[in-house]
Formats: structure tokens, sequence, C-alpha cells
């Protein structure tokens, strides 16, 4: 299965978003289809022997919408400064063409763009903007999406002021339509508006009617169609004497709705910001160290293994290690923390991130896609791209929404002029205003836009929302599982004690431990050789090496049998342990990680081993149980051990001795009574029980979060960040529901209004003033999501 994400152009509507959903899941090869309404994006999930991405963005433009489609690999089309005539076009394109991996170069002098077709198992971006450089230029990212957007809001916003300047005239002359000039005027002002800055409404509503489906530019084009037609007919005199002209109703209408759109365009660009700033962080210059000095170079041709240098107050453009000099970074935008963080000689550094002050030389390790910020990026993207589970009841509301409507606007122009007798142009406007007051983008907007200022909230403290799905789920959360090791405590374990037998000395169990611990992975077994290690001693060969999940390593070291691991693992080799239990009882007590050794089926001592609570742990728990979450604590440790860290820790109750395969069917023990489980660990040795959980929430990612399991990644090592992901995900959908109500209401209390009625209590909403209150309701559903952004100052 492959994944392609589309830019969408021209919806208006979530009714349009459940459109093109519904028609490209219908294709053949298409697996799923998930349109965002709010960031105008599709995803979808396709078989490529089946259909081809093409295939999908012609199925998408025959519905009448524009489609903004990824690049083939192989193709690439890039932005060049530096050009200033036809032979700097005719230059570069030869430097191109001389590659052997490139069979077309095409150079836009007055776009100021390059396109090349490329063989892509033999040249990758980074060298292709290289050669680029090369030849005098300066390569540059094109940004499809953003330029998309920008050109949406101006188109908007200028449309908005040509329907403004059209309909002023008419509305100062409202009351002097029976003159014949100003007549007229005003018939030719009200149908430039109709078919300029309306003409849009009228493209989408023809383009759902042809697929048998409505949105709300069918509203949109049924009201002010019949506003202006009954208009003009009234004014040629085709509908009898003394008909009413209100060409004022039809302009306004369209100029009302563009304010709105253009409003809405705005708030939704705002609701994106987290993103947009991902993208402007990118440093653009990197400083290559070559043997001739440093040489100012574009960051894209910076490869894997080069040397960079960056000075005091630049930005450092790659993943990389320190190689010369010390300073302190500022990793706000990874972390969330506030505080410049000490970076020496050894020490990893991040793209995108700050040199405060000290020069540093750093050896790129990871460019382009590799980088965390494109990591980040692309999983904020996927996140904002996801479809919360609520999503489904505005969809199911939208589906019929325009078509009640349309039979309500008929119901009351019916009930006006036959039942109750009223006007002709009465019951007729009352019916245009219905038609026109009614909303479904509100719904649309309710959840896509709260998801996405959410997760931007969450990801200014470096909590990375992996799915949008997650923040309802993680809000509705009763019971959270804490892994000990690294999510309660440090996870940095040392040795403490040792207790041998009578007749072993330390360097002896030592020696054996070693020899054992020294393949392995563990945790504990690197403990065990760094002390060994320390205390002077070589770890020995072994052989029949065997590590057993959950209980410890069985070996032979000079030709007689080790057993090193719990205690458990001795009582199955049938090795007595009593000797040794007082110890091992005193040990336990105080919190400690015990390992048993054996040589030749014998008890020769216990190692103990310290691992120091996270000085963050006791107050996330209480802040947890305050939020009314119980909290569990699990731990292959035994239970005298879980028993005290979960006393220093203060959870509500603890699982001890569990083996990692076991920890996932806890999860699913708490799930099969009802329970609303998540899980919180490092991400790699608890990812079974993170992908069974309801919310996974992997805890310290650094600087590879692409690896983590788990539907929310916590960059640092906080437990506190776990409380403000639930904090952030419960106002979201708080917010995602006020959402939800206003667009409800506005809609149950708006249309009895225009309707008329309330009308013997002299409200009247005049059709013009109903486009106005339908316009605003989408922009204060956005507005409303917002707010979510004053919870950054709060968590």
């Amino acid at each position: 299965m492959s994944t392609l994400s589309f830019q969408i152009t021209g919806m208006s509507c979530a009714n349009c978003a459940a459109r093109i959903e519904r028609e490209v899941a219908l294709l053949p090869g298409v697996h799923t289809a998930v349109v965002n309404f709010a960031m105008a994006q599709l995803t979808v999930e396709f078989d490529e022997q089946a259909i081809s991405g093409d295939a999908i963005g012609e199925k998408v433009q025959s519905l009448g919408y524009g489609v903004i489609r990824p690049e083939p690999p192989g193709e690439l089309t890039f932005g060049v400064s530096g050009l200033h005539c036809a032979s700097c076009v005719a230059r570069l394109e030869k430097a191109l063409l001389a590659h052997e991996a490139i069979t077309t170069a095409v150079v836009n002098l007055a776009a100021g763009t390059g396109f090349v077709r490329f063989d892509p198992s033999t040249l990758d971006k980074g060298q292709i903007f290289a050669l680029v450089h090369h030849t005098g230029y300066t390569p540059l990212e094109l940004t499809a999406a953003e330029d998309a957007t920008a050109a949406e809001l101006t188109s908007q916003r200028n449309w908005f002021l040509c329907a403004l300047v059209l309909s002023l005239p008419i509305m100062a002359t409202m009351t002097l339509h029976h003159h014949h000039s100003i007549g007229w005027l005003n018939l030719i002002l009200a149908t430039v508006v109709q078919f300029s800055a309306g003409l849009a409404f009228y493209r989408g509503a023809w383009s759902a009617l042809k697929s048998k489906s409505s949105n709300m530019d069918v509203l949109v084009a049924l009201g002010t169609s019949a506003a202006w037609g009954y208009s003009v007919l009234a004014f040629f005199g085709l509908l009898g004497d003394n008909h009413e002209v209100f060409f004022e109703t039809s302009a306004w209408l369209i100029t009302f709705i563009r304010l709105g759109k253009y409003l809405e365009a705005r708030a939704r660009g705002k609701a994106g910001e987290a993103l947009k700033k991902l993208l402007h962080l990118q440093a653009d210059k990197a400083r290559l160290v070559t043997p001739e000095g440093e040489k100012e170079v574009p960051a894209s041709v910076v490869r894997v293994g080069d040397l960079v240098a960056v000075r005091p107050g630049e930005t450092i453009p790659v993943d990389g290690e320190v190689l010369e000099g010390s300073s302190s970074v500022d990793e706000a935008m990874v972390t969330g923390e506030s505080l410049p963080v000490t970076k020496q000689v050894g020490d990893s550094v991040t793209g995108a991130t700050i040199n405060k002050n000290g020069r540093l030389v750093v050896r790129a390790t990871r460019i382009g896609e590799e980088t965390l910020l494109s990591q980040i990026v692309r999983m904020v993207r996927d996140a904002q791209g996801d479809k919360a589970p609520i999503q489904r009841f505005a969809d199911a509301v939208s589906a019929w929404f325009v078509p009640a409507v349309i039979l309500l606007s008929l119901g009351t122009f019916g009930w006006w002029y036959l039942l109750l007798h009223a006007p002709f142009v009465t019951a007729f406007k009352f019916g245009v205003a219905v038609v026109v007051i009614a909303c479904p983008c509100a719904m649309g907007l309710a959840t896509p836009t709260a998801i996405m200022v959410g997760s931007g909230v969450a990801l200014a403290r470096g909590i990375l929302v992996k799915k949008g799905s997650a923040l309802e789920a993680i809000a509705r959360l009763q019971v959270l599982f804490l892994d000990k090791t690294g999510t309660l405590t440090s996870g940095q374990l040392a040795m403490t004690d040792l207790a041998t037998v009578p007749g072993v000395d330390d360097r002896r169990l030592l020696e054996c431990l070693a020899a054992a611990e020294h393949s392995s992975s563990h945790p504990l077994a690197q403990a065990a050789v760094t002390a060994a290690t320390a205390a002077g001693i070589t770890p020995g060969e072994v052989s029949d090496f065997h590590e057993q999940e959950g209980h410890g390593i069985t070996c032979s070291y000079n030709g007689f049998p080790l057993a090193v691991g719990n205690q458990r693992l001795l009582e199955a080799q049938g090795i007595a342990t009593r000797q040794l239990d007082d110890e091992a009882a005193r040990l336990a007590a105080t919190g400690k990680s015990l390992i048993y050794v054996a040589a030749a089926h014998t008890l020769v001592g216990i190692a103990a081993f310290s691992d120091t609570l996270k000085a963050t742990s006791p107050q996330a728990v209480a802040d947890l149980k305050r939020l009314g979450l119980r909290t569990v604590m699990i731990t292959g440790d035994m239970a005298s051990v879980a028993a005290t860290v979960a006393a220093q820790v203060g959870v509500d109750s603890f699982e001890a001795q569990v083996l990692p395969g076991r920890k996932q069917d806890l999860v699913k023990e708490y799930q099969a009574n009802g329970m609303r489980v998540g899980m919180v660990g490092d991400g790699i040795n608890d990812a079974p029980a993170l992908a069974a959980a309801d919310v996974g929430i992997a805890i310290g990612g650094g600087t590879d979060v692409a690896k983590e399991t788990g539907d929310i990644v916590l960059i640092r090592d906080d437990l506190q960040d776990a409380v403000r992901a639930i904090t952030v995900g419960r106002a979201t959908l708080s917010k995602v529901k006020q959402n939800l109500f206003w667009a409800l209401f506005y809609n149950v209390v708006g249309i009895p209004v225009a309707a008329g009625l309330f009308s013997r209590w002299g409200i009247i909403l005049k059709p013009e003033y109903a486009g106005l209150a339908m316009a605003f309701s989408s922009v204060s559903v956005v507005t409303n999501s917002l707010l979510l952004k004053r919870l950054s100052k709060e968590i």
C-alpha cells in the first residue's frame, strides 16, 4: 500500500469534502480516502498496482476541484535564484543535462523555476541542488501548498472588495429603483456581482449536482439566483405592476458571503501556524568547511559526513555531531524547553536549533527528509490530516443537511403564501432567507480546526501528536499504565551492593556477572558491565549464550555453566537461593533491582542496582490522579521492589514481575472490563503494549521520533508532558463539542428566525443579513478553536 497527500482547492464546505471522500474511495485499488476540510488536504491509501496517483488526481479534478499533486519519484520542481537572461537558462539546462542520470531539464526564466526528470536510484534532490549551485545559481525549495493557501486568501479578499465596491452604490440607491436610470444602473451592477464574485458558487453547485450531491454552493447559488432573478423579472414588469425590486439583496448576499470566506480563510491559516513556523525554522544557508576554508552554500547541498561551521546566533542547518567547540544551544523548537542546553564535542545537535554563543563545527549525520525537523513536520501533517471519531457525527449531519434546508425553504414559502396568504414577495424573501442562513461549513470546520490548533499547542511543549484522533482518545482515558524504568525512574542504573555466599569474593562474583552480561543490551546488563570495568575486570568470552526475555541469561564460561538473572531463572534451573534470602529481602525493601548469579548450578551471589526516581514523577502522578485517572505502575521487578517504588511515586496500584509480553495482556484485560486505557513507555521495549492501548504515549523520544511506537511522542524524558498532553486533549475535545454545539444551535435558531416564525414580535431577518449570519457562523467556529492557543500559557 502507498499513501499520498493532495492539496485540494475549490472546496466550499464539509459536503465537498465528503463528496471527494466518497467518490475517491469508490475507485478500484483505493483502500482509504480522508479529506481534512480545514487543511484542504486529501490523504489516500491505495494499491499502486491497481491505480496511480495521477488517476486519483484526475478523478478529483473531474469532480470540479483543483489538485496540487505531490511530485512523483524521479521528478523535481524547484526555485532558482540568480537567473538574469536566456543565456543563464541555457547554461543551467546544459549543466543539468550533462549528468547522466538527468533525462529532462527545463528552466523557466520568467517564473524563476527549474524542472528535472531523473533516475532516483542514482540521484537525489540534494545532488541536483549541488549541481545547480556549482553552476553558479541558488536552488530554492518550492512550497506549493503555502503558495496555494496564500493565493486562496488573496483571491477571497479581492473578490470581497470587488463585490463590496459594486454593491455600495446599490445599497445607497435601494429606495430609488423605480427611477429609470438608477434602476438600470443597479441592474447592471447586481448582474456583474452575480456573475463575477458569485460565479464560483455556480461552478461549485454545478459540480456537486453533476455527481448527484449537494453543498453550500447549491444553497448560495439558489438563494442569490432567486433574489436576482425575481428582481430582474419585476424590473422588466414581467410579474405585473407594483412588484418590488430588491437588487441589493443578491448583491449584498454575495458580498457578505465573500467576506465570511475571506475571514474564514484567514482564521484557518492561523489555525495552521504551528506547522508554518516549523517549515520556516530550517536554515537556508550553511557554512561548509572545506580544505580551502569556510564556504557559504545552500543548506540543501550539504551531504552526510560534511563538516559545517555554525557561528553564534546562527541556526544549525543539519542534524549532526559536534566535532569542535562548545556552546549553548536553544532547543525550544524540539523540546519546548526554554533554557539553552550546553553542547560539547561528541554531543548531538539538531537542525533548526539556534547556536547561542561559541563557534561549533558539526559533522552532518542526517539531512533532508531524515532530519528531526522533517520527521516532526511529517508527523504533524499526518496528525492534522487525521479524522477524529467525533467528526463522523458532523459528516453524518452534513450529508442530509442541504436537501433538508431546500425542503424547509420550500415549506416556508408554501406556509406563508398558500396558508397564511402573505404577499408573494414576503413569502419569497422568507424562503430565500432560509436557504442562505443555513450553514453546513461550521460543522465541517468544528473538529479539524480544533485539532490543528490543539496539536500546535502540544508541539510547542515538545509533545508530538502522531494521529489527530489521539487527542480525542486521550481526553477520554480512565486508566494510565506507567512503565517503571525510564518513565517513572531515570533509567540510569548503577550497581550499589554485592552480596556473596560464604567462600566467594566480590571479584569472582563480578567476573561471572560481567562475562554473562557483556553480550546483552538490557540496561541492568550494561550497568553490571560498567561496574565490573570500573573494578578493573575485563569481561571474558562465553559460549552457548542464550537470553530469555524477562528472566535472564544462561551460557558457558571457562567450561562451567552460568545462570545470571532474576530469582525465577534460578528456580527454573533448580538452583537454591535460600542462602541469601534475607539479604535479598533487605535490598529489595529499599527499592533496588537484583541480579542473581549462579555458577556450576550453585548460587554465587547477588548484585543490587538502584535507579533513582525522576524529580518530576511524584508530582506528575499526583496531577494525573487529580485529573481523575487511575495510575498503574508496571515493572518486571520483584513485588517488594515494586511496592517500594510505588509508595515513593504515589501510584494507585502496581503490577510486578511482568514480562514484556504480559504488558500487552494487562492492557487488554483492563479494556475487556470496559476501561479506556493509556500506556506510557519508552516506545521500543513497550511497543506491543503501546500499540494495544487506546492511546500509546512514548516518552523520551529524543531525536528519532519516527521510530517511536505510539500515538503521542513526548520528546523530553518528563512525565509531566503526559499530564500536559491529557490537558491539551481534554481542552481540544471540549472545543470540538463547543464548536459542534454552536454550529447546530446556530442552525436550529437561525432557520426559524429566517423563516419568519418570530415575525409577530417584530423579529425578521432580511435575506442579505441571513447571508451575513451564515458567513460569520464559520468564522466564529474557527475563532473559537483559535482560543485554544491560550492554553499554551497554562500548561
